[in-house]
């Protein structure tokens, strides 16, 4: 049955990409790795842009083979320690004496620190529309859903075909940047 997912995955990723057949090859790759491993782990500095101002924070995050991400702020120190996790069914934050707010962004459909749970979810499930080069990576141009108020989301791939940066958009406007580091599969 597994196996049957990941060929279905690979006939929609087939229908969305233009660029070469390399590229396309490559980006399939990931995916069935992603959808293969029994999860993923990475570090990720998160920015998120609400026009007028900008807030930047660092989590360590591993992901499980249902796409269930699992996060612990590190910085800034005024936050470090808070965590939570992440899913298709929402999310939940554990703090002591310590708040983190951000506003939603989106019309309500995302929060920053969901931001490294929405990369994966999109690498692994996501719409691929085009992939390319760009300054030596692969750049991946992924949709999150089939859905007219999809988040789009351009990531892009460095040594090893391993993401390395994501840029999450809604409506044409960059809301959510992710620098991605340490990542290894489970």
């Amino acid at each position: 049955m597994k196996r049957m997912a990941v060929v279905l995955c690979f006939l929609l990723l087939l229908t969305g990409c233009s660029g070469t057949e390399e590229h396309m090859d490559r980006a399939m790759a990931l995916r069935a790795k992603l959808l293969a491993a029994t999860g993923c782990s990475f570090d990720a500095v998160v920015t998120a842009d609400y026009g007028d101002i900008s807030y930047t924070f660092s989590m360590n995050c591993s992901a499980d083979a249902q796409g269930n991400l699992r996060f612990s702020v590190a910085e800034p120190q005024t936050i470090a320690g808070i965590s939570g996790t992440v899913s298709a069914t929402g999310g939940k934050l554990t703090f002591d004496d310590k708040v983190l707010t951000f506003g939603l962004m989106a019309d309500g459909l995302v929060t920053p620190v969901s931001a490294p749970w929405l990369l994966m979810k999109t690498l692994r499930s996501g719409y691929l529309t085009s992939c390319g080069r760009e300054g030596g990576n692969l750049r991946l141009s992924i949709d999150d859903s089939y859905a007219e108020d999809a988040m789009h989301l351009d990531i892009w791939l460095g040594e090893g075909d391993l993401p390395i940066h994501g840029e999450i958009l809604w409506q044409g406007r960059r809301l959510l940047s992710v620098q991605v580091e340490n990542f290894t599969f489970l």
